[in-house]
């Protein structure tokens, strides 16, 4: 599984935002996060990518330390991907960096092959997440963290994303961390509902079986 065992973790100038959390997402499973801005959420996204350090605690990924110089098995997908392409470099430059996807993966997220030969601004918000997507479903990624990763799309786009991406991970046993305020989309795509980052006082979810997004 991936797992965090006793971690905390603060930025120079604040409190302690993570204290002493253990958390795990299990090989297959869909694990959702909700809560409101500023509660840690993206910064325990990062932490399990391995894009943070904690002072305290240990994040392993099936048993062992992330890799430091070599493709991560956590990835992690941001809300925003035109910050997470090179803006000179052609997408299909970004996208065979870390590995080439397949036709398949490339025709289940409706990547156009013209899009290869734009640029990041050339392409919608929604174009450029299904790219972002496709570079990170590789063969090696064993866990994914999707931090609002369908927010700014459009619900057609999000469902189409979605489906993709759970058909994936299904097909693959790959354990997802959908972390989003939207609890409508999270009651619908995930396994378990964790509230660990939720408002203070609201009873806790039970868990629940996957439906169609």
């Amino acid at each position: 599984m991936l797992k965090c065992d006793k971690l905390f973790f603060r930025y120079e100038t604040t409190d302690w935002i993570i204290r002493g959390l253990d958390f795990d997402v299990r090989p297959g499973e869909v694990v959702g996060l909700p809560g409101p801005s500023g509660r840690g959420k993206s910064t325990l996204a990062k932490i399990l990518a391995g894009h943070l350090t904690p002072q305290q605690g240990t994040v392993t990924c099936d048993g062992a330390p992330l890799p430091k110089d070599a493709f991560c098995p956590v990835q992690l997908i941001f809300q925003h991907p035109e910050l997470t392409m090179n803006p000179r470099w052609k997408l299909g430059d970004s996208l065979n960096e870390g590995w080439r996807p397949d036709l398949c993966t490339l025709k289940a997220l409706n990547v156009e092959p013209a899009w290869l030969n734009r640029y990041p601004h050339e392409l919608s918000g929604g174009e450029l997440q299904r790219l972002a997507l496709a570079r990170i479903m590789a063969p090696q990624t064993r866990y994914l963290i999707a931090d609002e990763m369908t927010a700014m799309l459009d619900p057609n786009t999000q469902a189409l994303v979605w489906d993709a991406v759970l058909g994936w991970a299904e097909k693959r046993n790959v354990g997802i961390l959908a972390i989003s305020h939207d609890r409508h989309l999270l009651d619908r795509v995930a396994h378990r509902i964790d509230e660990t980052f939720a408002p203070a006082g609201l009873p806790p979810r039970e868990d629940r079986c996957m439906a169609a997004a």
